[in-house]
């Protein structure tokens, strides 16, 4: 008999191993092949709808593949790097140009996400079946989010599989011993320059992430590491930096221009464009081109889970560490039993420093969008410059699976209003990626009527023509710069043309036809020339589109 001992019971001694520990993995790559799925079928749709900026892109892909100009800016402006247009480039070498040869590399972006950001959640969270619903979350798509995913009009598709990698990249810099760890410092600023130069809008992850490494890492900051990390950013950067030495150009100056800070739109249309609709509109929670009354619940709910998370998160890091904690390797002394977490205290503390920087980085982002006057003037449009706040989705996330997975049933008030917010969450998203597959007949259908549209120009054997602005270059891409289009105003007037060069070309021909939509103002105006005169024009009607033809 032994006396003054407590004897503990077995099952204490020897936890019971998860029952089917792989069941949320398996389920975590079906629902993720669901998701990529989803989004091609979207694509063999002709969805989400292509534009001219689209296709601006494609022709930037176009002259890469064929050896014409290698751009470094999107045609017609002074920022947003071409970095689709060199993805794509290949295929459309090989298959020739189309929006689905442009949009397949983004596809690709889009599941590199998926991935990154299960990833992500398992190191943060330590639990795979939080990595599922992370996941679960993602694979939904509303028109506004499929739109920021698989259109390749520049900057956009990129951005979250960055950021997330970004912040992964980080969690591997602070939670491991110090070995051989240079090609992570590479890769943090190798993708650190490449956003620089495609789109500074995930600038705010790239500064959350870059404080954690020199507050966890200042020492090998201090050495080889540093010397790494500024070689490649300079290296990802390289195409804005010479560009910027060879012609004097400020690639910032024009971005916050382009921005439109200073214009007329007023703070109060500003604060309901950013904080009311752009939540909800970024995130996936609306319809298509609008936001229902009850799909604006998560404006409420996106600053509250936001500031809950950030406390949270900096109580972790604030908390003190035991005596037995300093010093140890955060992954090296122990393994979680699920999901990656890193083990000890050391390990909490980088997961909550790299948690505080995603919410950092979506508040920033959240705030710098508020403050422009895209918010303001078009905010639905604009919401996908609020595209990368879904990088934050594991962070923001958090506090309401750990209060939900106390137990199987609620035991508490907290515990029943965090699996409520989850399931509206999921609940409101699929909603809105219904509506967004409703969506898709009229957008195949419109497709197709552009199709006929070449087909008849082609027909008729027009080489140059006139239009709007989300005619020419849309035009010019498909017929892969057999038709040659110049951009018009509704009175005629000549427009913006991206390609100044395609202006000439139409002006040197004296038999160029013009092209508008049916019921279009542009149509109204041209069919007052459709009497005799000297200008007279002739009219041929294709579905959806009016072609005119100079009388001979």
């Amino acid at each position: 008999m032994t006396t003054g001992v407590r004897q503990e019971p077995r099952e204490a001694a020897r936890p019971r191993p998860p029952r089917h520990p792989r069941l949320p993995v398996l389920l975590a790559l079906l629902v993720g092949l669901a998701g990529v799925g989803y989004r091609l079928a979207l694509l063999l749709a002709d969805a989400p709808p292509t534009n001219s900026d689209e296709a601006t892109m494609g022709l930037a892909a176009l002259h890469i593949a064929r050896g014409e100009g290698f751009p470094v800016w999107f045609y017609g402006q002074a920022y947003m790097g071409t970095l689709e247009a060199y993805l794509a480039a290949p295929l459309v070498a090989l298959a020739g140009p189309s929006v689905l040869a442009l949009r397949l590399p983004v596809l690709a972006l889009y599941a590199l996400f998926l991935a990154l950001s299960w990833r992500l959640a398992r190191r943060l969270g330590g639990d795979d079946w939080f990595a599922l619903l992370v996941v679960g979350f993602l694979a939904l798509g509303s028109d506004r989010v499929v739109k920021n995913q698989l259109i390749a009009g520049g900057g956009y598709p990129e951005l979250n599989p960055a950021g997330v990698a970004l912040a992964l990249l980080t969690v591997g810099l602070c939670a491991t011993g110090s070995g051989a760890r240079l090609p992570r410092w590479a890769a943090w600023g190798l993708v650190s320059g490449l956003m620089l130069w495609v789109d500074p809008l995930v600038l705010p992850y790239v500064v959350g992430t870059g404080v954690v490494l020199v507050a966890r890492r200042r020492r090998e900051l201090a050495g080889r590491a540093g010397l790494v990390v500024a070689g490649t950013l300079l290296l990802g950067a390289a195409p804005m930096l010479v560009d910027s030495l060879r012609h004097g150009r400020n690639p910032l100056a024009a971005v916050l221009t382009a921005s439109g800070g200073e214009a007329a739109a007023g703070w109060g249309e500003r604060l309901y464009g950013g904080l009311v609709l752009g939540p909800p509109l970024g995130m996936g929670f609306c319809s298509p081109s609008h936001c229902a009354a009850w799909q604006l619940w998560w404006a409420l709910a996106f600053p509250i889970l936001l500031l809950l998370a950030a406390v949270g998160a900096w109580r972790t890091l604030r908390t003190p560490m035991a005596p037995a904690d300093l010093g140890r390797l955060p992954l090296a002394a122990s393994r979680p039993r699920s999901g990656d977490e890193p083990g000890g205290a050391v390990g909490r503390r980088v997961s909550a420093a790299v948690r505080v920087a995603l919410l950092g980085g979506a508040a920033a982002v959240l705030a710098a969008y508020t403050v422009s006057s895209a918010a303001g003037e078009t905010p639905v449009e604009s919401a996908r410059y609020l595209s990368c706040l879904a990088v934050a989705t594991p962070a923001l996330l958090w506090p309401l699976w750990r209060a939900a997975q106390r137990d199987v049933r609620p035991s508490s008030p907290l515990d029943l209003v965090a699996v409520t917010v989850l399931a509206a969450v999921l609940g409101t998203a699929t909603v809105a990626t219904v509506a967004a597959i409703r969506a898709v007949p009229a957008t195949h259908a419109e497709a197709g009527r552009h199709r006929a549209l070449v087909d008849a120009l082609g027909a008729l054997g027009v080489r140059h023509v006139r239009g709007g602005y989300w005619t020419c270059n849309r035009l010019t891409f498909a017929t892969g710069e057999d038709v040659v289009c110049a951009v018009v105003d509704d009175e005629l007037r000549p427009g913006f043309d991206r390609r100044p060069a395609y202006r000439r070309a139409v002006a040197a021909d004296p038999g160029a036809a013009w092209v508008a939509p049916v019921g279009s103002p542009l149509a109204a105006r041209l069919d007052q020339r459709l009497g005799a005169g000297r200008d007279a024009l002739d009219v041929v009607i294709v579905d959806g589109w009016r072609i005119y033809l100079p009388r001979r």
